[in-house]
Parts: structure tokens; sequence; C-alpha cells
């Protein structure tokens, strides 16, 4: 065997990936000359520049503005996401011009949605004439419309053109477009018809009618539509782009893959807010009276319900007199009644994503549901019958009638508030849904409160009538 082989693991050096934001920072804080420095800066791609904006200073940011060209710039500034404003902010009028028309359409809009009306209004009157009505148009949806994420960025044909006459328009739109994977055939008013994957165009023959290559049941959804609303049924397309309609079904843009993505990722995003008692995700640089705004209704709810749990347990004061030891295990029957509660709702709610589930789909994730929780009740109740009667003889020197019936009294109120808590981590959501309301609002801390108030009902009215009226203790 030779020696390079024997070497161990630790002898073997680490690969260490190229630093190119670094790399980029030194160049700009170094001394070339313009000229060499634009030409360095090229070997580089747009994704790196944007991470080294975030380490330069704002002077060195401006003298990067002013030597890339405006096409660079604006492939930049499409990686930098949140803080392309910013970065737009820090450059004069003139190239905000320039770079405005290059981005993508839905990203102007919101640059431009973000900035006060008389800034604004000087902008929008210095654009061309075609792209100040393209902004305005974008920029007239709410932030929650589809529209608002829409991109005027696509390839339109007629649906009554040849192979040969689409492929000549297809290269007239290409040079200013850059979503051509897919195109779009439309009739003579601009109404959708179908798509076409360019695949299928190339190895068409030219003679060949768009008709017969043409798929006609393709997804779609409207400009004015919420994008909640809708999330759940193009989710599962994995299509380039959907396009997207007006009211008189005439295409007037398409959503790019990566936007149904982060539309996906957000929905995710805010249902996860909820299922922590929050009304929308939260970020780091959220004002402090917001969050709290956002926090404070449920809390307020939660305290209510609260309130509730309590006074149910006021009402089993005689039993908590008399047998004083049943209070070390309340807590073992409602942190598992909340468990299992939280586990069916997070299973529910991921069902209830999925627009097209029957009543019967339903009904039947209600009856698993239950299943499921009364089979981990009776294995988890028996288990804690056998622990809390030997704990209780070996700690507290019970006797075993009474450590067995305390531990027996435990078991079968975990079993029974583990199959309701199932239920209701249930069916709650799914009535919820049935409401118009959204599923996710029927969220974690809401879930486990209500569960709460089960488990303790559960645990005290059984220890009330074994313990007490059955057995006298």
């Amino acid at each position: 065997m030779s020696e390079k082989n024997n070497l161990s693991p630790e002898a073997v050096p680490a690969v260490r990936h190229p630093d190119y934001k670094g790399e980029i920072t030194a160049l700009l804080r170094g001394n070339l000359a313009p000229g060499q420095l634009k030409k360095k800066l090229e070997d580089y791609h747009e994704h790196d520049i944007a991470e080294a904006l975030e380490l330069l200073r704002r002077d060195e940011r401006c003298r990067l503005y002013a030597l890339l060209d405006a096409p660079t710039l604006a492939g930049v500034l499409e990686h930098t996401e949140d803080a392309m404003p910013t970065y737009l902010e820090e450059m004069g009028i003139r190239k905000q011009l320039k770079l405005l028309p290059l981005l993508d359409p839905s990203a102007a809009a919101d640059y431009l949605k973000g900035l006060d009306r008389p800034q604004r209004s000087a902008l929008v009157e210095l654009m061309d004439d075609d792209v100040r009505h393209e902004l305005s148009f974008l920029s007239s949806f709410d932030e929650d419309a589809v529209g608002s994420r829409m991109t005027t960025d696509y390839v339109a044909i007629r649906a009554d053109m040849t192979v040969r006459q689409a492929m000549k328009e297809l290269i007239r739109q290409a040079a200013d477009t850059d979503n051509i994977s897919t195109l779009y055939a439309v009739d003579e008013a601009g109404v959708l018809v179908g798509a076409i994957d360019l695949k299928d165009l190339i190895i068409a023959r030219e003679t060949t009618a768009l008709d017969d290559i043409l798929t006609t049941s393709y997804p779609y959804v409207y400009a004015d539509e919420l994008v909640e609303d809708c999330v759940e049924r193009i989710r599962g397309y994995s299509e380039d782009s959907i396009p997207v309609l007006n009211a008189d079904n005439r295409l007037c843009g398409v959503l790019t893959a990566q936007v149904v993505a982060e539309l996906v990722a957000d929905e995710l995003g805010d249902d996860y807010a909820k299922l922590g008692g929050l009304t929308a995700e939260e970020d780091l640089q959220e004002p402090l009276r917001r969050s709290v705004a956002k926090r404070l209704p449920w809390l307020v709810i939660l305290l209510g319900l609260g309130l509730v749990v309590s006074s149910v347990v006021g009402l089993f004061e005689r039993v908590v007199t008399h047998l004083t030891v049943i209070i070390c295990f309340q807590s073992l029957v409602l942190d598992m009644a909340g468990n299992v509660g939280t586990q069916s709702l997070a299973v529910t709610i991921r069902v209830l994503m999925d627009a097209d589930v029957s009543a019967k789909q339903k009904l039947a994730l209600v009856g698993k549901e239950a299943r499921v929780g009364l089979m981990n009740g009776l294995l988890l109740g028996v288990l804690s019958f056998a622990a809390i009667g030997l704990y209780l003889m070996a700690a507290k020197g019970e006797a075993a009638a009474f450590a067995f019936s305390v531990s027996f009294c435990t078991g079968a109120a975990l079993a029974l508030a583990m199959l309701l808590s199932s239920i209701i981590g249930t069916t709650v959501p799914i009535l919820f849904k049935r409401l118009g309301v959204d599923p996710a609002v029927a969220s974690g801390p809401l879930i486990t409160t209500v569960n709460d108030l089960v488990a303790v009902t559960a645990y005290y009215g059984l220890a009330w009538l074994l313990l007490i009226e059955v057995l006298h203790f």
C-alpha cells in the first residue's frame, strides 16, 4: 500500500471554498485603477457581488455602482432581496431610471410602493410610457394579491400560428425576455388558450399548427386572487411558470417557479406562526409594538380559557382536599393531552392543505386520529398505572390498595384525555375550514388550553367518581 493511502483522516487537508465576497471587498478597498478594477469584477458572478455588498461601506458601494454597467448592476440587485430598496436609495435618480426598467417588474413595483408619494411621482414621470404603464399596473394590486407577485416577463404567441411563425415570434421576443422555457398561446383578444413547452416547439415540424402541440389543460390563477387562496392549488405543479389572468381571462403576467416556491414557503411560515398563536410571521427587524400587537390578542383569549381551567379545578376542591396526592400527577395528564392534541392538529392542517380532500376523507382522518390517541393512551395508561403505583408504595409508603387505586385513576384519566385531545385536535381545524376560517388559527396554544380543560375535567372527575364516591378514600 502506498504512503499516500496510509494517511490518516486528520492528515488530509480540509477543502477550502473560495471566499469570493472577501476577494471582491479587497479589490474595492485596493488601489486599482477603475478600468482594471472593472475588468476584474467581470470575472465574478452577480450573486457573489451581491453578497459582497453587505461587507462594504456606503462609499465603497457607491464606487461599485459607478463601475458596473446598468444590466450587470440590475442582475446584482436581483440577488439582494430585502436589501434592494436600501441599495437603490443610495444611487442617484439617473441611475435608478436606468435600473428600474431592467429589474423584474414586480421588484421594481415593490420598490416604488415603498417610496414617498413625491419621490415616486418624480421617478414615474421621468420613465418611458411603456415602463410607466407596466409599473403602474403592477403597483395597483394589494400586496396580498397574486398580481403583486407576478412578472410581465414572458413570451406570448397567437394560437392560430404555425410552428414556423411561432419560432420567429419567439426569436423576436426572446431578446427582452428571460422566461422562454414555456410559451403561452392566446387568441386575438389576448385570452389564454394554452401553453407550449419550448422543447416541443423546437422538435415540431415547421408546418405543424400550434393546436397539435398545445397543452390546453394548464394551471392558471387570477391576478386579483389572494395568494393564500391559490397557493394550495398551484403548489403541486412543477411548471416553470404559472400564467396569471385578469378578470376577462386575458393573460397579464406569470408567476415564475422561484416566486411560487417563495409563496409556498411564506404560506407555510404563516401557518407555523399561527400554530404558535401569532397572526403572522415575525422577523428580527420588526418593531416591538407590532410584535406585541400580534401576540396579545391570542394571549388575552388564552388567559380567559386559563381562568376557566382554574375554575374547573376549583369545582373539585373536595377531591383535592381529601386526596392531595393526586395533585402530583395533574401535570402528567395535562402535558400528555396537550402533546397529543398538538400532534393531531399538525397532521390535520397538513391534510387540509389539499383543497380536494373530501368529507369522507376528513371523517376517516378523525377516526384514525381517535384510534391513534386511544391506542397511545392505553399503552401509556398501563405504563403509568404500574409506575405510579410502585412509586407511591416505595417513595410515599402508601398501602398497595390505595397506591394502585390512585395509579389506576391516573392511567384511566390519561387514556381518556389523550383520546379526547386527539379528537379535538382533528375536529377543530376541520370545523374552522368549514366555516371559512384558516385552520391554522386553531393554533397550538389554543388547542393545548382547550385540551387542558378536557384533561382537568377527566382527571378530577374520575378521581371524584372512583376514589371518593366508589372506593370512599
